[in-house]
């Protein structure tokens, strides 16, 4: 699991990219939402990006749970696998891409 914040990633050239993930069959969702989800593991990678409010990932590994806290712009990025809740501060629009199916 990992958070990306774009606002530190710069290239040593133009268009220079920062690869997040490849997922085969893939779909692009924006969500909008004012309540958590429901602790889920994905069946393939998650890349989860906040567009408008603030979010509190919550993810657990080994029975530990970690927050991470999202701002507009950062990105979250969930392994196959790995173990995952999110709650909204108040009302957020989210983009989600993740393998069509997923949870």
């Amino acid at each position: 699991m990992r958070k990306i914040v774009p606002s530190e990633f710069a290239g040593k050239l133009a268009w220079d990219a920062l690869d997040i993930e490849f997922i085969k069959e893939a779909t692009v969702r924006l969500h909008w939402t004012d309540q958590p989800y429901k602790w889920h593991i994905n069946n393939g990678p998650e890349v989860f990006v906040v567009l408008e409010g603030n979010v509190d990932m919550f993810t657990r590994e080994n029975g530990e749970e970690t927050l991470w806290k999202l701002k507009p712009g950062d990105i979250f990025h969930a392994e196959e696998g790995d173990e995952h809740i999110a709650h909204p501060q108040g009302i957020a629009r989210i983009l989600v891409i993740e393998q069509a199916g997923s949870v």
